[in-house]
């Protein structure tokens, strides 16, 4: 008995506990918690919680972010298939004239349409088109690759590309509006007349323009003009064919708003002279007043994929990434557009070989003081063989400036 003493007293002791009733009012009081342990245990859920979402909402912008970088897979896979296929890039701001036409202000991203699994849309948009978008007759039909890009008349324009769209980004066209994008074109780092590159909406040269343009467009897409691999001597792989963009959604925000400058060209020279109208209180944003109103309800950046004017699908590698954008006057005119993101610190750029790289918004940018490429007349950037006076950025957007990139980007 000694040696099982103690598990006999514990049998015992219990078989003699199930025969001893408790007060009614004790037991309640053991069943229950009492209001302290009650709220630590909602304290403690709540530091639980706390810590968690934190957690969640950074691996939901980690899986954002990779479907994002997917898409830019899958429109640099279209460019080189398209390259393949017509034995050159498609055309920023291509199309035809005619009227009526669309004034060859197509983006790039049309014609990229069929090898980017949306050949349905395609065949909707290469063909002539006698239905508009409510469904009643078109007489004369829309012609083949379409009407200006704003016509809210034609169904293609109002299509929304989902490959076009990272889903970071979360604003959304509204009913009967055109299409966002995310993805631009680089049209290098130049500013003066990276609009047209030297050609009429018609395709015509103009002559004024055209013994400086080797000078300023640069970059791996020409406004207007056919550019090929052959013309990318620095490399495909050093070389950026596009940039991630912000859709401006009409709050002013610093890397999503295009400034118009109203004619004044001072920018040109200086594009630091751009940041003067951002917030010094609140330096992600413009200061209440600036002038970007007036692009209208659906001109601003990222607000059509079928666009190719500079302001709503091109992009410029002068400022660092999530920068300060801004336009000489107009929503078709020069000037200069930056890369930017919903992602933390930095944002994505397709190179010319197919590879994606996420950029750091502290990436090294030369000098934001220094004269723009060929401007003014005259200038020590002048020529077109000149370095980029923007640094690694700016030598990632020229095609053959001989720069050399010692840099790993994607390290």
């Amino acid at each position: 008995m000694q040696r099982f003493g103690f598990f006999s007293f514990v049998f015992f002791y219990g078989d003699s506990m199930k025969n001893k009733q408790l007060p009614m009012g004790e037991a309640s009081r053991r069943r229950a918690f009492t209001l302290v342990e009650l709220l630590v245990v909602i304290a403690i859920i709540g530091i639980l919680v706390g810590l968690l979402l934190p957690a969640v909402q950074a691996a939901r912008e980690a899986a954002r972010r990779m479907s994002c970088s997917n898409n830019f897979k899958q429109i640099g896979l279209g460019i080189q298939n398209y390259h393949s296929t017509y034995k050159q890039n498609p055309v920023q701001s291509g199309g035809s004239y005619h009227d009526p036409g669309n004034r060859n202000l197509l983006s790039y991203m049309v014609g990229l349409t069929p090898f980017i699994e949306q050949q349905g849309l395609w065949e909707q948009i290469s063909n002539p088109r006698a239905i508009n978008h409510n469904g009643s007759t078109r007489t004369p039909p829309f012609p083949a690759m379409g009407p200006v890009p704003w016509d809210r008349n034609y169904t293609p324009w109002l299509t929304q590309v989902g490959t076009y769209r990272c889903p970071s980004d979360p604003a959304t066209p509204p009913a009967n509006f055109e299409g966002f994008t995310n993805y631009a074109a680089c049209i290098g780092d130049g500013i003066a007349s990276n609009n047209h590159s030297c050609f009429d909406q018609y395709g015509n040269e103009m002559g004024w323009c055209t013994p400086r343009r080797g000078s300023y467009n640069r970059g791996y897409f020409e406004t207007r003009r056919v550019t090929k691999f052959r013309d990318i001597l620095d490399g495909l792989s050093n070389t950026i064919a596009c940039g991630e963009i912000v859709v401006d959604s009409n709050t002013l925000e610093v890397n999503a708003t295009v400034v118009n400058r109203g004619s004044n060209a001072s920018f040109f020279i200086t594009p630091a002279d751009c940041e003067s109208t951002i917030d010094p209180l609140d330096p992600q944003f413009h200061l209440d007043g600036t002038n970007a109103n007036n692009w209208g309800t659906s001109q601003r950046k990222g607000m059509r994929w079928t666009d190719g004017r500079p302001v709503l699908s091109s992009v410029t590698t002068i400022m660092p990434p999530n920068g300060v954008s801004c336009a000489y006057s107009g929503d078709g005119s020069d000037g200069m557009f930056t890369v930017g993101s919903r992602h933390p610190g930095g944002a994505h750029i397709l190179m010319g070989d197919g590879a994606v790289t996420f950029i750091s918004d502290s990436i090294e940018a030369g000098d934001k003081y220094a004269n723009s490429p060929a401007w003014p007349v005259g200038s020590s950037t002048t020529s077109p063989g000149k370095k980029s006076p923007y640094g690694v950025w700016g030598a990632l957007g020229t095609r053959a400036s001989k720069e050399v990139i010692q840099e790993q980007l994607n390290q």
